[in-house]
């Protein structure tokens, strides 16, 4: 039976039986997956899907008689080092039994070695061999696995690349499930989401290789929640908020929290969180990334510290809440001002958000379950002991990379123009005896009327990914790689804002220039393109939002002297820096939304020349085949991406409508245009800068 709540999509299989049995079956599947259930709805049997097995021409085989049960011959006694059934290793004495001199019904208790002529079992201590009547040799397991834990708390570099590796594929684990249960476009197929892991003070320990803006930000709304709700968090809690004053980005992108609770119920050993950039959350224009906003009110609903799952207090299988439906959706319809603030613009497609929340929580049930296990396998002091280790050896690897950045650099800066006439300034200043390193942006330009405005989170996140993309070593981002350094950034100035200024650009746009900007100081790497193409189209029926590929810069490689010793050209219309999404496949596009792909090409010769040459843009063409309003949120157009040691600047980007009568109609780099059917709005991309002089 193919069972599914009413009004949701999640069709979920369940064995056929009475009404009773199928309901059980589905509840806990559905908790299984969800970690809550939906009291109150109906469920829908879908489908029946039968399936029948025939006979296949695989050869009878023949039933033999059982003999009664009897000493088992014995060709001699061996030594042999195994487990034993309290878990230690050793050397025991074993049976040791030819094969063909059993016959059906025969039993060997472990330790004992049966030989055949064509294979060799060990049976083990606390298992036991049996003859079947096929001829069959069984392996049973008589006494309990010991459980035991081989690993200690003490920092050993192997089990630190184990857990490394353990604790980020956690995080993987979470994304698919994030990527396999969402509905929206923009979450399930341009991947516009992150999953990460946070201890108990909330502090990053390990993510997915997602979006490098979303990891390095979120773990101030961990912190948010855990101040916000002290003493009162219980099993099965959930948690949802976007609130940029809060630890947000922007309002698009809803992060959902989620304790986790092993040993204390008063208390979370984890927290795990997943950040996905909804389809729309409101605002003045569909798909929530107006270009002219100048309050964060016109960017759609503000959502701070929202119970969205009330848990149930247990701890284990039987943790379990209850959805707050309701109440989630009169939030995102503006109804609940108390929770949101004033919302003169609310949610859509309220319904789709409520779709993608319910994955956002199944991909935090899935972290859930994993660490479980992974206490269960090694022990809990273990596990936080190697939460601290990879944290200690990610800030010791960030510190090796000072070192090495030391040999060439003491103090460096740089100056980044915007189009909107803001300028980003960043100082770095190395302390070589330390290994440690002070970034300021003291300089940089107040906050702005326009939407450029960051977060402080935003510009954490960009100093975190900047100095990770320093460490040679294959480590996972988390807080450790902050430690060795002190980041000044001026209250009041665009960086960090007071409310109630926008933000929706300060996400996309001004993290990447942030990041260009570091990168120009630190003088490993020309510009890369200086924006995300922020592109959204839509109307009350449909919203749709992409960032859209540039050229890369190209850049240096130096020896431990600071010299340098070659380089890399930039790459061709890839993501760069602080985005990591795809794009929705063209069929999927076409499919779900009234546009019509035209065509998507490289802008040959836009990157920057150079001994190493940055990377080309893109153009893409999109025909609107219903009335539509479309908006670009851009960087760019005016200032490119710098080249760097005598390279080249890139070519700048352009935006501009060409309409059905042929009439051509430029946008500035932010911009919004009424699309009619037939209109085709067009992105040209910033090529990446070139590093080294080409004479």
């Amino acid at each position: 039976m193919h069972v599914r709540y009413q009004g949701s999509d999640s069709a979920l299989v369940v064995p056929f039986g009475d009404l009773a049995t199928i309901q059980a079956g589905f509840e806990r599947a559905y908790r299984q997956r969800f970690a809550f259930l939906m009291q109150g709805k109906a469920l829908v049997v879908e489908a029946v899907s039968v399936e029948a097995v025939i006979a296949g021409d695989a050869p009878q085989e023949e039933t033999l008689v059982l003999h009664p049960a009897r000493e088992v011959p014995r060709r001699a006694t061996v030594r042999v080092y195994t487990e034993g059934t309290n878990g230690e290793d050793g050397w025991h004495d074993a049976a040791l039994v030819v094969r063909e001199d059993l016959r059906p019904g025969d039993e060997i208790e472990g330790p004992a070695i049966i030989a055949e002529k064509n294979a060799t079992t060990v049976v083990e201590p606390g298992w036991r061999a049996r003859l079947s009547a096929l001829d069959h040799l069984e392996l049973q397991r008589t006494v309990p696995r010991a459980q035991r834990f081989a690993a200690g708390t003490q920092a050993d570099p192997v089990l630190l690349e184990v857990f490394n590796n353990l604790f980020m594929n956690i995080a993987e684990q979470m994304g698919l499930q994030l990527q396999n249960t969402a509905y929206s476009v923009n979450i399930k197929e341009r991947l516009d989401f992150s999953c990460a892991i946070f201890s108990a003070e909330g502090e990053l320990i390990a993510n997915a290789p997602h979006m490098p803006v979303h990891l390095g930000s979120m773990g101030e709304s961990i912190q948010t929640v855990i101040r916000e709700n002290a003493g009162r968090m219980k099993a099965g809690d959930v948690y949802v908020l976007n609130d940029p004053y809060h630890g947000g980005t922007h309002l698009p992108d809803v992060t959902v929290i989620t304790p986790v609770f092993l040993e204390d119920p008063a208390r979370p050993t984890f927290y795990v969180g997943s950040r996905g950039h909804h389809a729309d959350i409101g605002g003045t224009t569909p798909g929530s990334m107006p270009p002219f906003s100048t309050r964060i009110e016109e960017e759609g609903v503000q959502i701070n510290n929202f119970k969205l799952v009330h848990g149930n207090g247990l701890l284990g299988d039987d943790a379990g809440g209850t959805l707050q439906e309701a109440e989630m959706l009169a939030l995102l319809a503006g109804q609940r001002p108390e929770l949101s603030g004033a919302c003169p613009y609310p949610s859509r497609n309220p319904q789709q958000n409520l779709a993608d929340l319910k994955a956002q929580i199944a991909a935090n049930e899935k972290g859930v379950q994993e660490l479980r296990k992974m206490a269960d396998q090694f022990g809990l002091p273990v596990v936080q002991a190697y939460m601290r280790h990879v944290q200690d050896n990610a800030e010791e690897a960030v510190r090796r990379a000072i070192s090495h950045l030391a040999g060439r650099l003491k103090n460096g800066q740089f100056t980044l123009p915007l189009d909107n006439g803001a300028q980003i300034c960043v100082a770095v200043q190395i302390d070589a005896a330390s290994r440690s390193a002070v970034i300021d942006f003291t300089g940089t330009s107040p906050q702005q009327t326009n939407n450029f405005n960051a977060p402080r989170a935003v510009c954490m996140a960009a100093v975190l990914y900047v100095f990770r993309t320093l460490v040679a070593d294959d480590i996972p981002l988390n807080a450790g790689c902050l430690k060795p350094l002190k980041v000044i950034i001026p209250a009041g100035c665009m960086l960090n804002p007071n409310p109630p200024a926008s933000v929706v650009a300060g996400n996309v746009e001004t993290s990447t220039c942030i990041t260009n900007a570091l990168l120009g100081a630190l003088g490993v790497m020309a510009g890369s393109q200086p924006t995300m193409n922020n592109f959204t189209f839509g109307n009350e029926r449909h919203q749709y939002y992409e960032t859209i590929s540039g050229g890369s810069g190209a850049g240096g490689e130096f020896d431990a002297h600071g010299q340098l010793v070659g380089g890399f050209h930039g790459t061709s219309v890839v993501q760069t820096h602080m985005t990591n999404s795809r794009l929705t496949d063209p069929e999927i596009l076409e499919f779900r939304f009234p546009v019509r792909l035209e065509s998507y090409e490289i802008r040959s010769g836009s990157g920057g020349a150079g001994r190493w040459h940055g990377g080309d843009g893109g153009v893409r063409r999109v025909r609107f085949l219903e009335a539509m309003t479309a908006s670009i949120l851009s960087n760019g157009r005016v200032h490119p991406a710098f080249g760097m040691a005598g390279g080249r600047t890139g070519a700048p980007g352009v935006n501009r409508v060409v309409r059905t009568d042929g009439r051509v109609e430029t946008l500035q780099h932010i911009g919004q245009a009424d699309m009619q059917p037939g209109d085709v709005f067009e992105i040209h991309t910033p090529g990446g800068g070139g590093f080294g002089s080409a004479d």
